[in-house]
């Protein structure tokens, strides 16, 4: 009874000791969702991430790139963009939500405007990747295809 209680604590042991911490000094990036795959002229373009950071200083870059699969050379339908993490008190062990929105082919004060191709539809996806304040950098998330109707 003794030995099987032993290897049923060394089994548990083990496998708490070799479960990976949540929490790293580089930021974790995670594609969480996003409002629509489909957008219309004037429609907006949300997309959810989540992260966790150890040291709970994000608080610097969120790097987004568009790429087109249609239409790559048209001028200005691709880009890498810095986007500016707000500023707050960070905690250790932070867990929590970030928020980017876009308007396709629209002008709407306060929200960065994307663009397709000049003549037919285009279909594209986006990249991120989170900078923290001591330069760690996070993996970079995918989002699935996004179809810009023309």
């Amino acid at each position: 009874m003794r030995t099987k209680l032993l290897i049923l604590l060394t089994i548990t042991v083990f496998f708490y000791g070799c479960k990976k911490d949540e929490f790293n000094t580089k930021p974790t990036l995670t594609f969480g969702e996003v409002n629509t795959t489909e957008l219309r002229q004037g429609n907006l373009l949300i997309f959810s991430l989540n992260f966790t950071d150890k040291e709970g200083d994000i608080q610097d870059t969120l790097w987004v790139q568009k790429i087109s699969r249609t239409c790559p050379t048209t001028p200005g339908v691709q880009f890498i963009s810095p986007n500016r993490v707000p500023d707050f008190t960070g905690t250790p062990n932070l867990k929590g939500k970030l928020e980017i929105t876009f308007v396709y082919n629209a002008n709407v004060p306060g929200t960065p405007s994307i663009v397709g191709c000049n003549n037919r539809n285009d279909t594209a996806f986006f990249r991120f990747w989170l900078k923290d304040k001591a330069n760690n950098r996070s993996d970079t998330v995918t989002s699935p295809n996004i179809i810009l109707i023309r």
